[in-house]
């Protein structure tokens, strides 16, 4: 199932021409403990710790998430091909780093802008004004 609906989502990235999508965990208030209406991350990776963001591309769904969820994520990510970004480990990148060198130049990041800060956008929108 969520084989399909990341398939799904793609389409729809491709189709509007987006070639990144974040997927933070939050609310419009920034909670970390959200109720169902906003568990899109867990709705399209099966993962349901409180704490992971995911950013999804046409190649690779990565879902970074902190060490209290290593072995629940890897328990419910299992066969749903999203690659797991272990938090804090040495080695792995932060998302906004992959963000920045997945993002071709000219590209489109796209996210609910209800979900993130303005700071978290004001940030992003500086990182990238390059490409």
């Amino acid at each position: 199932m969520v084989q399909e609906r990341l398939k799904q989502l793609c389409s729809k990235m491709e189709e509007h021409s987006i070639d990144l999508y974040f997927i933070p965990t939050s609310d419009f208030h920034g909670s970390e403990y959200v109720s169902d209406y906003f568990k899109v991350r867990e709705f399209f990776s099966g993962f349901d710790g409180s704490a992971g963001n995911m950013l999804v591309s046409q190649k690779e769904t990565g879902l970074w998430t902190d060490g209290r969820y290593f072995l629940q994520a890897e328990a419910q990510l299992g066969q749903t091909g999203i690659v797991l970004y272990k938090s804090g480990q040495e080695g792995v990148p932060e998302i906004n780093d992959r963000i920045f060198s997945e993002i071709p130049e000219g590209g489109t990041l796209a996210v609910d802008g209800r979900m993130v800060s303005a700071a978290w956008a004001d940030g992003m929108r500086k990182m990238l004004a390059g490409k």
